[in-house]
Formats: C-alpha cells, structure tokens, sequence
C-alpha cells in the first residue's frame, strides 16, 4: 500500500483549511459589495470624470476583499479593520445629493477599527443606531460632509473611540445629553477620547461648556462656530491633558492678565485667531514655559510681554501677531535657544532689539514689522538658519544694515528712516529672493553690483531718492519678476536691455523658495495627528490702478510687475519694453517719455492662464491704469488712436479690464 505523500497533504491542508483564513468573510465582502452599489445607483446618471470608481473596479465577488482598493484587513481569520472611503464623489457634474442611508450597509462591519468617510457631502443626521454597532471604532473621521442636527450620543458611547472628526458640516447642539444619568454614562465612556475636531460647524457656547467634562481631551478644535461666552478663566484645568486648542474665528471673549501670558497648560500648540477677540487669562504651578508652540495671533491681548515667556528651552514658534502688546522685548529672548519662527507683527513694541535674540540659532521666520523698534539692528551669526526677516515700518535709522545671515531669502526693511546708498555687502547674501528697501530716505545712484545678487526676484526701491540712470546690468537679472523703482529720481533713458528680463519674458511656473511652506507641523506626544499653524508672510505692497494694493506671497510666482513711474526718465520708449510678455503690469508714467507702443503690444497669448496683451501699457484702462499717463500728452493719446483702428487688441482689453 503506498503511503501518501506528505507534500500533497500539506498543500491539501493549507488549501482548504488555511486559505480560507487569509479571506475576509463573505458577510463583509457582500456589505461592502452593497455599498459599491449604492454608490453606482447615484453615479450611473452623472458624468463621473473622477478616476476613483476605476479604482473601486477591485471591489468584485471574484476577489477576496482584504485585496480591495482603501479597504485594509488584518489578523487570522482575515477581517476588516478599516475603510478609507473619502472624495467617493469628487468630479461629479452635477454634484449629487447623497442621504446618510448609504452608510447603512458598512454597519455591519463590527470589526472596523478606523472609518474615514471624509469629503463626499453626505447629508442627514448622523446615524446614531448604526454607529452602535462599531463598537471597536478608535477613529470616525466624517469631516467635509453636510450633516445637520446634534452628535447623537451613542458615538460618545463607543467605548475605543480615540479621534472623532466632524469638521465642515452644520451640526448644532451641544455634546451631552439633557438627562442626568445619561450625561453620566457618556462622561465615563468618553474619559479616553484625545482628539475632538468639530471646526466649522454652528455649535454654540453649550457645545463648549459640555465638553470641558472630557478631561482626557489633547486636541479640541471647535474653530469656525457660533461660540461668544465669556472663556473660562481656568481652562486649563478643565482640560488638563490639552495640547492643541483651536477656537480661532468665533466671538468669545474675557479677561487677560498679560503678566502671566504663555505659562498655562503643559500645550503643544495654542491657537486663537482672528474674529475670536480672545482674552483669556492663562496661569500655571510654576513660572517656567513649557509650550512648544504659542499662537495667540489676531485678537486684542496687551500689556508686555513677561521674561518668563522664554525661560523654558522648549519653546519652538511664537505667534503674537496683530494684537495690542507693547513695551520692550524680555533681554533673556535669547534664553530660547530652539525658538524657530517669532512673529510679533502689527503690535505696539518700542526700544532696541535685545542683541540675546541672536542666541536663537534655530530663527527661521523673524518678523517684527509695524512696530516701533528703533536702535542698532541685532548682528546676526551669518551661518544661522534664518531665512525671513522683516524689519519694515519701524523706527530704525542710519545706513542700510547688512548683518544678515548669508542664507537669507527674504530681507523687507521698507517704512523705516534709512539713509545712505546702498552697502556692496548686500552681494553677501547669495541667496537673497526678495529685497524690499521702499519708503526710506535712501540716496545715491542705484549700484551696478545689484547684478550679482542672481538669485533676486523681488526688488522693490519705490520713494527714495535715488539718482542718475536706471544700470543695464540690473536687467539682466534672469529671475527677476517685480521690479519697483517708482518715486525717485531717476534720468536718463529706459535701458534697451529692459527686455532682457526672462523672469518676466517667460510666465513664471515656480514658487519662490522663500514660500516653499506656509505651515508649522506639530506632532503630538500621544497621538500622531498633525495640526497645521498657518503663518502669512507680509504682502507685497505696489501700486496698482493708482492705489497701494498688496500682493500676497504665496501668489508672487504668478506675478511680474515693472514699475517706473514718477522719475525723470526721458527719451523715446524703446521697442524692447514689448518682449516680457509675461508681465501683469507695466508702469512708466509720470516721465518724459515719448513714442508708440512697440507692436508686440498688438497681440495676446491664446494659451495664457490669464491673457494679457503683450505690452500691459495697451490694457489697463488705456491712460488711467496703464502707466503711460503723463507722458508726451497728445501725441502719445494720437499713437494710440492709430493702435486702435489698425488694431482692435486694445478696446477688447479696455472692455475686459472695466
């Protein structure tokens, strides 16, 4: 007889017995098959151009569906453990309504660990009862939808649920319930629950009161709502586990004691921001500093600030910007050694720059514009880190500074009683993108070593009192996009080589450098989610349809500008100012210029994001906003008649721009 082979019967035991185990169950599979359909019963009418249902093309009988595109299996036997089902309908024309019933059919998934049914504009009230049945949820995320009416309570009774996300929606209410017992059971199961996100909703103060039971909270979002109590003194021991709060854009408001400002809760992340008009107080055991990061930005704090805001090492990012904060800076600033961005814009400050501040050889970000600081300009080591420094609007004095870090890529000290010419060490810093030196009192011819600063693209020397010609080498900056050298001086004619420009030739595609991040994130201690601090660098400011307007940073790349009006330039236009097709606007008025508009103004780009003619002198408005005002009067007014009528570009571009 012959034995059987020992090799067949282990295949035959791992096909049969084994196999099977690395398969989710088939009442899971045909769950998630049902709600494939659903979702095929809303889209089969619509023109879907989202390239997400072909991923869903997995989703089939034949398969198991641990294999299954966002659907994620684990231990033996195989079964769900999560489902990443979000922007399901993203590209929809139109844009379907979509009732909460499509969850039905994933509540039968008990196993589900992490759900995330985030952005697909679901409408309704949250099913509570079909939530029950999640018992081992640790992450809900339903942020980006349009549910209405209050958080059912059988979520706050899931006895794993972590992190709860119901961002963007319009829920209203309050977190617990009315009844007493009730209200008990829920403050015992959601002791655990660390993270609770519900910015942009229409909770009111309720909402707020209720939750300071959750003791074990570490981040609270409740941003963008219709809170307007007074905030609790003593916040911090209601939350004592707290750190990330966001109240930011509601009405909230209280008292502040600015004696002890930044020594409350042991926090990451302190967020309160415009339209809040926060005032709280903040106290702590001790007076030593413990966050990590403060924002306090956009509200109506004052008083000084206090020595021991920066007697703990660990203090990363302080945000004070836009508030009513006054007195001189703490002369221990330095003591915070790991300090990275400090931004105290838009206050009252006075008096010298304390020199500790150059200890903080972690400053990235330094931004102390529209204030009052005055004094000697703090000598920075020139290998440090730091890469934005704003000194603009202030009360600074005497020559051009030029004890900046080689490594600076943006330098604003505009608005301040600079005088002098401009100091040759400014070559020093090699990889400077934006120069901003406006609204000084600065003197002397514009220099020929500007050239060799190549990495410039922003040079802004607007109402000064600059002499002699426009140098042809500055025009051969190849990265150069804005240039402001309005309000001046200035003789001589525009240099040929003005069509040099290839940042303004070609329509810029990259961001600068200086912008390659708006926003801070911080990791929590006890939890991986991370939370973004937004921090706007300052505007641009130019003159733009006879009006100071700013251009936002992060949307520099997309702009080009050459601005040189209000001198005493002279001659005929030259034909070369028609090459950089790429620029938004052009301005030359206020000059002795004459001419005819070159003729590549007669022509626009097709193929343009934002079509412009060639030449913007033809668009804006024809005289008022083209900057070829106050010229050569009526002869000039006659080169555009004859524009016109061998060419209809420029009254097509009159009509857009009304």
């Amino acid at each position: 007889m012959e034995r059987p082979c020992p090799l067949l019967t282990f295949f035959s035991f791992f096909f049969f017995f084994f196999l099977p185990c690395l398969s989710c169950p088939e009442y899971q599979k045909q769950a998630l098959l049902q709600f494939k359909s659903s979702i095929l019963a809303i889209t089969s009418s619509l023109n879907y151009s989202s390239d997400y249902y072909d991923q869903l093309q997995s989703w089939n009988s034949s398969s198991s569906c641990c294999g299954w595109f966002e659907v994620e299996c684990r231990g033996i036997p195989r079964v769900v453990i999560a489902l990443y089902l979000t922007n399901l309908f993203t590209g929809l024309s139109p844009q379907p309504q979509v009732e909460s019933t499509i969850l039905a059919p994933l509540f039968h998934i008990r196993s589900l660990k992490n759900l995330s049914i985030s952005n697909n504009d679901i409408q309704g009230e949250i099913p509570g009862v079909g939530f029950a049945n999640l018992s081992n949820l640790v992450l809900l995320d339903m942020s980006g939808n349009n549910f209405w009416g209050s958080i059912p309570p059988q979520l706050f009774q899931l006895p794993y649920l972590r992190k709860l996300y119901l961002d963007d929606s319009s829920l209203t209410g309050k977190l617990l319930p009315d009844d007493e017992e009730t209200e008990k059971y829920v403050i015992s199961s959601t002791s655990k629950m660390q993270v609770l996100s519900l910015s942009d909703n229409k909770f009111s103060d309720g909402m707020l009161l209720s939750i300071l039971c959750l003791k074990g909270l570490e981040f609270l979002d409740l941003s963008h709502n219709d809170l307007s109590m007074e905030i609790p003194t003593e916040i911090g021991n209601y939350l004592p586990n707290i750190s990330t709060l966001a109240l930011s854009n509601n009405r909230l408001t209280g008292r502040c004691e600015t004696k002890q400002v930044g020594i409350a809760f042991s926090a990451h992340q302190l967020a309160y921001r415009r339209d809040s008009d926060l005032v709280v107080r903040f106290q702590g055991p001790d007076g030593f500093m413990r966050f990590q990061g403060l924002i306090l930005s956009d509200n109506e704090f004052t008083g000084s600030l206090s020595p021991r805001l920066f007697s703990g090492l660990s203090l990363g990012v302080l945000a004070l910007s836009r508030n009513n904060f006054s007195g001189e800076l703490p002369k221990n600033i330095g003591f915070a050694t790991f300090l990275w961005v400090l931004s105290l814009k838009e206050n009252n400050f006075s008096r010298p720059i304390p020199q500790s501040l150059v200890q903080c050889l972690a400053l990235h970000l330094l931004d102390l514009s529209k204030n009052r600081f005055s004094g000697h300009f703090p000598v920075f080591n020139p290998d440090t880190r730091l890469a934005y420094i704003d000194f603009s609007f202030n009360d600074f004095s005497g020559e051009v500074p030029t004890t900046f870090p080689i490594g600076t890529r943006f330098l604003a000290l505009g608005g301040n009683k600079l005088s002098g010419g401009l100091p040759f060490n400014l070559t020093n810093l090699s990889n400077l993108e934006r120069l901003e030196l406006q609204d000084n009192n600065l003197t002397g011819e514009l220099p020929n070593f500007l050239s060799r600063i190549s990495t410039l693209q922003v040079l802004n020397l607007r109402n000064n009192s600059f002499q002699g010609s426009i140098p042809q080498s500055i025009f051969n900056l190849r990265s150069l996009r804005i240039l402001d050298v309005s309000d001046n001086n200035l003789t001589g004619e525009i240099p040929k080589e003005s069509g040099n420009l290839v940042g303004m030739i070609e329509t810029p595609n990259l961001p600068s450098l200086i912008i390659e991040t708006n926003h801070l994130a911080y990791s929590g201690e006890w939890f991986s989610l991370e939370t973004q601090a937004l921090l706007h660098y300052s505007d641009l400011i130019v003159n733009w349809k006879k009006l100071k307007q700013g251009i936002s940073t992060d949307k520099l790349n997309i702009y080009t500008l050459l601005d040189l009006s209000n001198n005493q330039l002279s001659g005929q236009i030259p034909t070369s100012l028609g090459a950089p097709k790429a620029l938004k606007l052009l301005n030359i008025s206020s000059n002795k210029l004459y001419g005819k508009i070159p003729d590549s103004c007669h022509s626009r780009g097709p193929d343009q994001q934002y079509l412009y003619p060639r030449c913007p002198t033809a668009v804006a408005r024809l005289l008022q906003y083209s900057g070829l005002g106050s010229n050569m009067g009526m002869g000039f007014l006659r080169e555009i008649k004859n524009a016109v009528e061998s060419k209809m570009v420029i009254l097509f571009w009159i009509l857009r721009l009304v």
